[in-house]
């Protein structure tokens, strides 16, 4: 993960691409870990924040979307494009 170093930093500055510590219970990362390892599980990280020189990750697992749910996401996504533009076509006039 990639934090970059302090701009008002010396010498001393932290290295921007080294590995980092996972603060977690040893059975906390064993579930996740066994998770996504089954298919079809992936760990997203929701927010990424510094508390007293720390830094913090929120993370979640998430399951992918089925092919019918993206498929209605894009017709969805075509519909609203299309109503869209055609405002702004009615917008020229």
């Amino acid at each position: 993960m990639h934090i970059s170093p302090y701009d008002q930093g010396n010498r001393f500055n932290h290295e921007p691409l080294r590995a980092r510590k996972l603060l977690m219970h040893r059975y906390e990362i064993n579930k996740l870990v066994g998770k996504t390892k089954e298919k079809g599980y992936t760990l997203v990280p929701l927010k990424l924040y510094f508390t007293r020189g720390k830094v913090k990750v929120e993370i979640a697992l998430a399951t992918g979307k089925k092919t019918y749910d993206k498929r209605q996401d894009i017709a969805e996504r075509d519909a609203k494009r299309e109503i869209d533009r055609a405002f702004r076509d009615r917008q020229k006039m």
